[in-house]
């Protein structure tokens, strides 16, 4: 069915409901009546088929049998007799266990293979043939796994297969061949990655795009951590940096792509004009997606006159822009001085990240998980992890989130925390910290974390407490070591230190605050502002009404630093739709915000419930990720605030207390205007501002765990 098909490469769920309704209907009158309407064969989907019992199987199977029995070898009536008879029989295994079921349903899927033209799709027989082999050698062991590991070879390499399934058989391959040491495991890992990021711009918006990560399996999803971990196991630690981060961030990565500068061919004006014309035009396409996830058709596309419904010419047009920008891509590419342009950073490239600190990369991974620091001027440092990692680090994030659904004031909540900072000591902390002195990195020096996997929604800065052999009354936790910052992936810390902006004497803040009876401290929090800023900034504030979506984007672009202290908003499942929520309800969503271009901004606070040239999103959820969503993706509002410009940001990992806005904010800007870092952008002085406030926090009497862990920093 089209339907079917359009869902299974493009995810999109209003495809699944017509798909599972037609399939409904069909479903209905195949248990009824026959096999057949009008003649044409009709092939059930995979849970239809199973949901039958195994008599209406043996039914079903029979019919076929006999139809086969008088089909002509060699029509299309014959092989679609052979194709059926393999899936209800593969069926039928599934359901009993039957090892004769599965012999019978791998001796069809080979007719139906040689009986296919070989000027025809291929594809089809050679991939249903392959699954059904790696299917009995998962559940009897008894079938060649090198058979399946030749069969997939050949699937990808058909001209017919499209990218989403070469991307799908290649992961396959690469876990099949690991788990029987097969020499081609390196092969297989290389084709993944090569095929991954092409797989994934087949879909046209980013929406899609996100949509197709989450339906992805564990396979694809995890294909860059369990490529890295092979490569570390070779001790090929720079190889494993450069996959991992080929692997992450995809989406905010190809969206940067597509502003990259073209300074280097301004004497080629006609090719740098029409690369950038393409970009501006894949931008704008990438991004056009409504809040129902479907794509918004511009004139361009409606007034087309094609056979194609709208979303197919909208797949059509972007296929050919992207053909149109990897044939200039390649052609400045061929320029003397421009044989990098756009191709994935080296490890060379990659450690500057660590010029001001070291990066902690910690690869949370099945096969073996390890951490890795990486410092800008020598190779990675591996250390090992502790028995049980993987499962232990699984567990803690398990604990954290089931916990939330008591309250973050529970004390339930509160205990679990305690338990998840504890056991993240035990598993990171202690021994990141052991090496990190033996490497001689002092105390107090900035570290970045480059997470993966669970990782990324866990609060490794407040890890602790940290036993002490001093006679310090006080608990000491990570971020009391070390100023900590997060980073989704190493190219974006590298970009944000670029063409660094003057020191300012005078900065201007951009205050964005919606009072409500829901939020009484934001008051209080715009008059600390105001005060403590007052001879240090230009502070220009736009509250309740005068905070509308296009005032605050507008109001950004002349700012270098942001507050907001407001709602922030998430949507299950639905991150491109998380959002501030601004005068009368309007928001100003992660897309608004990514489709604007900030220049020179620094630091960004976002503060009141949710998360920005220095950015303090004073708002709640801003560096959460939302249910449903990839978590390597970092696909949250702080993220979003960095994409459009912001070097360094706060926010929060969850709802944070009302209470604690105006005193995290004066303890901020206090440490922040100190004048210790003179000659330090404030961008940079921005995590240590953070460090500070929360040390004080912390201090204050009934302060809880949460509300001072809370807070985080992005960004440099």
């Amino acid at each position: 069915m089209e339907a079917r098909k359009r869902f299974e490469q493009y995810s999109l769920p209003e495809s699944l409901e017509e798909a599972d309704s037609n399939t409904s209907r069909l479903v209905d009158f195949s248990s009824s009546q026959s096999l057949e309407i009008s003649g044409v064969l009709i092939l059930e989907q995979d849970a239809a088929r199973g949901s039958h019992p195994t008599t209406r199987m043996e039914e079903k199977i029979q019919r076929l049998e006999e139809l086969l029995s008088i089909a002509a070898p060699g029509t299309g009536r014959y092989r679609e007799c052979l194709r059926h008879l393999a899936e209800w029989y593969k069926t039928k295994f599934c359901s009993t266990n039957d090892i004769s079921d599965v012999e019978k349903s791998i001796n069809y899927c080979r007719l139906s293979l040689d009986a296919t033209p070989g000027d025809t799709l291929k594809i089809i027989p050679l991939r249903s043939l392959l699954l059904i082999l790696l299917l009995a050698f998962k559940k009897t062991s008894k079938e060649d796994p090198y058979e399946a590991i030749r069969l997939m070879s050949l699937a990808i390499g058909d001209q017919y297969a499209q990218g989403p399934d070469r991307f799908r058989l290649s992961c396959q391959w690469a876990v099949l061949a690991r788990m029987i040491s097969h020499p081609s495991v390196l092969t297989a890992y290389k084709t993944a990655m090569s095929s991954m990021k092409r797989s994934l711009y087949f879909a046209p918006t980013v929406s899609i795009q996100h949509a197709r990560l989450v339906a992805m399996d564990e396979n694809c999803q995890n294909v860059p951590f369990d490529y890295a971990s092979f490569q570390i196991g070779l001790g090929r630690f720079e190889e494993a940096v450069e996959t991992l981060e080929q692997g992450r961030a995809l989406l905010w990565s190809e969206m940067r792509g597509l502003r990259t500068q073209m300074a280097q061919l301004v004497e080629d004006s006609p090719l740098a004009k029409r690369f950038a014309e393409i970009n501006e035009k894949l931008e704008a396409l990438t991004i056009s997606i409504t809040p129902s996830g479907r794509p918004e058709m511009g004139d361009g596309i409606a007034q087309d006159r094609d056979w194609t419904d709208p979303f197919g010419r909208l797949v059509v047009k972007q296929q050919k822009l992207v053909e149109e920008r990897d044939a200039l891509i390649s052609q400045i590419q061929g320029r003397q001085g421009s044989e990098g342009f756009l191709k994935d950073p080296s490890f060379h490239t990659l450690r500057t990240a660590a010029s001001r600190g070291p990066v902690i990369i910690i690869n949370h991974c099945g096969w073996r998980s390890d951490i890795l620091i990486i410092f800008h001027n020598s190779l990675p440092c591996s250390i090992l992890t502790v028995t049980g990692f993987y499962d232990r680090a699984k567990k803690l994030r398990d604990k954290l989130v089931e916990a939330r659904k008591h309250g973050l004031d529970s004390c339930e909540y509160q205990d679990v925390l305690s338990s998840v900072l504890k056991g993240l000591y035990e598993i990171v902390g202690e021994p990141v910290i052991k090496r990190l002195r033996l490497l001689g990195v002092p105390e107090q020096s900035r570290i970045w974390w480059c997470p993966t996997s669970v990782f990324c929604t866990l609060p490794l800065h407040a890890m602790g407490p940290i036993p002490s052999g001093d006679t310090c009354d006080s608990e000491r936790y990570f971020s009391d070591l070390y100023i900590p910052s997060y980073r989704p992936s190493l190219s974006a810390l590298i970009e944000s230190r670029k063409a660094s902006p003057q020191i300012l004497e005078k900065p201007s803040l951009l205050l964005v605050a919606q009072p409500d009876d829901s939020l009484p401290g934001v008051n209080g929090e715009i008059k600390v502002i105001q005060r403590a800023l007052k001879a240090r900034a230009v502070v220009t504030g736009l509250v309740s009404r005068e905070a509308t979506p296009s005032s605050v984007v507008e109001g950004l672009r002349g700012s270098h630093f942001a507050h907001f202290a407001c709602h922030g908003v998430l949507e299950t499942g639905k991150p491109f739709e998380a959002s501030f929520k601004l005068h009368g309800g309007s928001r100003l969503t992660l897309l608004d915000i990514v489709r604007s271009r900030i220049p020179g901004a620094e630091f960004a606070f976002l503060g009141g419930r949710v998360v920005q040239k220095f950015a303090f999103l004073a708002c709640c959820h801003a560096a959460e990720i939302t249910e449903d969503s990839v978590a390597d993706e970092a696909l949250h509002l702080t993220a979003a605030m960095q994409y459009c410009g912001f070097r360094s940001v706060v926010g929060t990992m969850w709802e944070k207390a009302d209470i604690d806005g105006q005193d995290l904010a004066k303890s901020f800007y206090k440490s922040l205007f100190s004048g210790q870092e003179t000659g330090t952008p404030y961008y940079e002085r921005s995590a240590g501002a953070l460090r500070d406030a929360t040390q004080k926090l912390r201090g204050k009497r009934g302060i809880t765990l949460e509300r001072w862990v809370n807070f985080v920093h992005y960004g440099a």
